[in-house]
């Protein structure tokens, strides 16, 4: 059992589900005290701990199943039982008219009520190319192409054809529906056999999967489904992106035309051929912004933050000033965190005094510590960023303190993983806090991110 367990962990994770060391080790624990023989309290003791965000259950509920099921073979009925030798002699008969052996022998095996063997399951899977496949999204499909493998595109139109052809040899109009009711169960029951089959055989495969992911695959990866060891490669990777986006900033800022018109200069400049045409001079300036930074840190959002965090510190000879805060149920200034440490140094520091787990985040409360504790470092040249899916779990979103923070800052920009679609779902506020800021991004992925910091530093 405990290789099975291991085997359903590594599929999780293959599916998206991040699932770390110390959870694995909770979960054989947690299976240790419940132990196996209740199936209801094995799957609790499971889900408890391995599946820590919502949209992670539908997976756990797909493929817990596929290694834990004791659901039984599907049902065939063998019509010779059902019935009469004259009504099998009809049958028979009927069906002998079609010729093509593929459509022979499966109709012969929907009446003998016969189920596939492993040899024809796997010989059925490599014509397909089942041993490729990874994806549980991909089952129904390839049940559907065994299935044509098989002869059941055909098989439709002779059920069809069957009542009125038995109906011609003598067989009674209600016991030729009967009939063809049994064999049409029967090609369900196939049917279900192939939906089991691949199933189990993509779940089996995913627990084996290891794929090393090219880096651009990773930058385009969502944050929610990446691995640990993923997430360890991308720290790697924030420095390259702090150092090109560097490059770049600067170009952008030495090229651009800043500051306000020198009239004595132009003057000046001009008088030599009698101001015709002009050519305007400027005071030299390049401002800098002030940015303040507002990250969520809780599990579902803890990777962005940090990587963002990550970034902004690596930009800091492009900035002014930054000032940084993290919150869960409360906020936090952790600018002091990062001195001397990296971005995920810095994080884990912080969560030391803000662990994750599951209690609610609360942006309102969050927003109301900021405007009583730390107001004063928001003036007209400060950039506001909100890191956050804008979720409250139904607590007040404190809009009337964005609107006045609002009227002291340059802009408020706003950085969300989650789409907008999702906006009006469940506990999110976001629908009331975007139209209070100057620009909102989607940041689900590092390209997304580091594109959206590109544009903060315009």
């Amino acid at each position: 059992m405990d290789e099975r367990i291991v085997r359903f962990i590594a599929a999780l994770r293959n599916s998206g589900v991040r699932i770390s060391l110390a959870e694995t080790t909770d979960a054989f624990q947690a299976v240790e005290k419940l132990g196996v023989v209740d199936k209801h309290l094995f799957r609790i003791s499971l889900g408890s701990t391995l599946v820590k965000e919502y949209r992670d259950q539908a997976k756990f509920d797909e493929l817990f199943p596929l290694f834990f099921s004791s659901e039984e073979s599907p049902n065939f009925e063998n019509l010779d039982q059902d019935l009469t030798p004259e009504e099998i002699d009809q049958l028979l008969e009927a069906l002998s008219k079609y010729s093509r052996e593929k459509l022979q022998n499966l109709l012969k095996r929907l009446v003998d009520g016969r189920p596939l063997s492993e040899q024809e399951l796997n010989q059925l899977g490599n014509q397909v190319g089942l041993d490729s496949t990874h994806d549980l999204r991909f089952r129904e499909w390839t049940a559907q192409r065994m299935a044509r493998a098989l002869g059941f595109d055909a098989l439709k139109h002779v059920l069809e054809e069957l009542v009125a052809e038995l109906e011609k040899l003598g067989m009674g109009t209600e016991r030729a529906e009967q009939v063809m009711q049994l064999l049409a169960e029967n090609q369900g029951n196939l049917m279900n056999q192939l939906r089991q089959y691949v199933g189990l055989k993509i779940a089996e495969q995913m627990s084996e999967y290891k794929k090393a992911p090219a880096q651009n695959d990773l930058m385009n990866r969502p944050f929610t489904s990446l691995s640990d060891h993923e997430i360890q490669q991308l720290r790697k990777e924030t420095h390259r992106l702090a150092k090109a986006l560097r490059t770049r900033i600067a170009l952008r800022q030495k090229r651009a035309k800043s500051g306000w018109l020198d009239a004595k200069s132009t003057i000046r400049a001009n008088l030599k051929h009698g101001s015709v045409p002009i050519e305007l001079k400027y005071h030299d300036r390049t401002k800098k912004p002030k940015l303040v930074a507002i990250c969520d840190i809780s599990t579902s959002m803890r990777a962005c933050s940090e990587f963002m965090l990550g970034l902004l510190y690596a930009l800091q000879d492009q900035i002014s000033k930054t000032h940084a805060f993290a919150f869960i149920d409360h906020l936090e200034y952790i600018s002091p965190d990062f001195i001397g440490k990296d971005a995920n140094g810095a994080v884990d520091q912080v969560l030391s005094r803000l662990p994750s787990g599951h209690y609610n985040t609360d942006l309102g409360y969050s927003l109301k510590n900021f405007f009583d504790k730390f107001l004063d470092l928001v003036d007209n040249r400060t950039t506001l960023i909100v890191v956050g899916d804008g979720r409250n779990n139904f607590n007040d979103p404190r809009i009337d303190l964005v609107k006045q923070i609002k009227r002291r800052t340059h802009k408020i920009i706003w950085l969300n993983p989650e789409p907008e679609s999702q906006w009006i779902q469940g506990d999110s506020d976001m629908q009331s806090y975007a139209p209070l800021c100057d620009q909102v991004f989607r940041v689900s992925n590092m390209s997304e991110l580091t594109a959206a910091v590109d544009q903060l530093l315009v």
